[in-house]
């Protein structure tokens, strides 16, 4: 009721999200003092909590397949010289990977500075049951070459991607959703009248998806506050004590990568505060969810609502955010646990070879990493494989994977927004206008 008092009050957008946030740190905070994470009443009340925030979640989920699909198509239609699409490809993906490979740099640097490598960890029930479970899963991936990685990018059955049947899914539509593009170029070409009509399709069909958008986004700071009210109030402190010098050196390391984001961004001229105080909703929700996915129409109405990014790179930028170069999942993360590892199986951590190999793979393996909860997991068994290092540090951790997966996840989508930005600004299309107005933001239509 207080957040619905708050809208009708036109109170702003990210003033709502962040009070959600709070009041889920409290709210969980106090169950977990007076019942215990391990309460059957928790347990119990966390299945009616989770239907407001999971089922948050499950929204936006529903919208983006579609939102991918006609967001690349919509792209394709709107430009009007086709030369710009390869551009924007091109300096996305490269702002992806390149920052991808610094990731992997600053995780190494973390695991060396905090004195982690060779570290051994506590091997409990539920950490033996997970590295069970993930020997099971690395027979799957460590047969999986890279050439068969990029096969398994095309999409054979393009339905069965619109499902998302695969981790590889949401690349799948991508790639479908370019040559639906790359068609209707041709098409305009030859047959204009046609094309006019398909263009109009896709600009009303867009235009309902973000109004469907639009009205999920109005429960943010519901879903917000049952997700965070659920992480607080069953959050096993005691893990995360035993763990602490783990979860600081992952923190310190995702906090370095946002400082790279911001000098990033101030190459281009563009005030990293003002970046992430307009791009704070999206974050908090990402922080929150642990779903890069979930996060996908906050992300691109927040680049072009409040960024002044224009609709193709926003599109091209959150669409391929949410599966490749993923700074936390598929950068910090699987090169930390790898130099954590490696001394233990003989390994130098501190010769370049090692340090050059590690970075390498990391970067090329973060090409199809699903942007939901499982993604980090699925890049480390990838890159320990690859390495020929053992996959039960995975497992070990597992107690506070979801605490440091929200930090992951927040990073991830800060990445592709950094991705929109800079390849905004570099063809030329950014509205520093929009940017810079304070009002310009999501809350206008939320």
């Amino acid at each position: 009721m207080a957040f619905y008092q708050m809208q009708k009050k036109h109170v702003k957008f990210s003033n709502r999200v962040f009070a959600g946030l709070g009041a889920g740190i409290i709210f969980g905070g106090i169950l977990q003092v007076l019942l215990g994470n391990d309460s059957k009443v928790i347990t119990q009340a966390m299945e009616w909590i989770g239907i407001v925030g999971n089922g948050y979640i499950s929204l936006l989920q529903m919208l983006v397949m579609p939102l991918v699909f006609i967001s690349i198509v919509g792209a394709f239609t709107k430009m009007k010289t086709s030369n710009k699409l390869g551009k924007i490809s091109a300096n996305v993906l490269g702002t992806l990977l390149v920052t991808t490979a610094i990731a992997a740099l600053i995780g190494i640097a973390a695991v060396m500075i905090f004195n982690l490598d060779g570290a051994t960890f506590t091997k409990g029930a539920a950490e033996t049951a997970r590295i069970k479970e993930l020997a099971d899963r690395q027979e799957m991936v460590q047969n999986f070459s890279i050439p068969q990685q990029i096969l398994s990018f095309i999409p054979t059955n393009v339905f069965a991607d619109f499902a998302g049947t695969r981790s590889t899914s949401t690349i799948g539509v991508v790639i479908f959703a370019a040559f639906v593009g790359i068609a209707f170029l041709g098409v305009r070409r030859k047959a204009p009248k046609e094309a006019a009509f398909f263009a109009d399709l896709i600009e009303s069909l867009y235009k309902i998806i973000m109004r469907i958008v639009t009205l999920v986004l109005r429960l943010t700071p519901y879903g917000v506050l049952a997700l965070m009210t659920n992480v607080l109030a069953t959050s096993d402190f005691e893990a995360i004590v035993n763990l602490g010098k783990f979860i600081l050196a992952s923190y310190s390391a995702l906090i370095m990568v946002l400082i790279v984001h911001s000098l990033i961004l101030a190459s281009v001229k563009v005030n990293p505060v003002t970046f992430f105080k307009k791009a704070f909703p999206a974050l908090s929700f990402a922080f929150t969810s642990r779903s890069s996915a979930g996060t996908l129409p906050m992300n691109i109405e927040t680049q072009t609502k409040a960024l002044g990014v224009d609709e193709a790179t926003a599109n091209f930028a959150g669409s391929f955010g949410i599966s490749i170069g993923q700074n936390g999942c598929a950068g910090v993360y699987p090169a930390m646990l790898a130099t954590i590892v490696a001394p233990t199986v003989g390994i130098n951590v501190f010769d370049l070879k090692f340090i050059v190999m590690l970075v390498a793979i990391v970067t090329i393996s973060s090409f199809g990493v699903a942007g939901v909860g499982g993604g980090a997991t699925f890049a480390s068994l990838i890159v320990l494989g690859a390495m020929n290092l053992p996959v039960a540090i995975v497992g070990l951790v597992i107690s506070v994977e979801p605490l440091i997966d929200m930090a992951r996840t927040a990073v991830n989508v800060s990445g592709s927004m950094v991705a929109g930005v800079v390849t905004s600004e570099r063809i030329h299309e950014l509205d520093r206008g929009t940017l810079q107005d304070e009002n310009a933001s999501i809350e206008a239509n939320s």
